[in-house]
């Protein structure tokens, strides 16, 4: 397999910042010196894994920082688990991350009422903000739920009858 070798320097553009005098931040940045030496940086230590993480099939290490609060547990652990198999180009691994969320939502309330606890649906939902600072859009919002909600329950009655 033959490679193709490019030289950088006949990119348009490769090296645009490396000329200090062609920096386009000059008015608002302090110039300290420290700036070229970016490329010559240790990496720093990699943070160690005690939980699960889940990582992109794009990236073969974890990232040197990544948040490990909660691991993926339960029914949208498992949605997860299956969305990080796929690329992430691909339509169906970001429909199960959002689809895992709403479980995710959706186990939370349950949680919440296990424990005797009443969800705060309209703060969860954003109403109380937009009652207060758009309360015209909050009416409408109102209305078209009545009116969905009283579709359904018009559905119901016709079937059942």
């Amino acid at each position: 397999m033959e490679r193709n070798i490019i030289d950088p320097r006949l990119i348009p553009g490769w090296g645009m910042d490396a000329d200090p005098a062609n920096d386009p931040t000059y008015p608002m940045k302090k110039y300290t010196g420290d700036d070229r030496m970016r490329s010559n940086w240790e990496r720093p230590y990699l943070q160690s894994a005690k939980t699960e993480i889940l990582k992109s099939t794009e990236r073969p290490y974890l990232s040197a920082v990544f948040g490990t609060k909660i691991p993926p547990s339960g029914l949208s652990g498992a949605l997860r688990r299956k969305a990080y198999k796929f690329s992430e180009n691909k339509l169906r691994r970001w429909l199960l991350l959002i689809f895992a969320d709403r479980v995710d939502s959706l186990g939370g309330k349950l949680a919440d009422l296990f424990h005797l606890r009443i969800p705060l649906f309209t703060n969860d939902r954003g109403w109380r903000v937009l009652a207060k600072y758009k309360p015209g859009i909050f009416a409408w919002k109102i209305v078209q739920r009545l009116i969905v909600i009283g579709i359904l329950i018009a559905v119901v009655i016709y079937i059942a009858g």
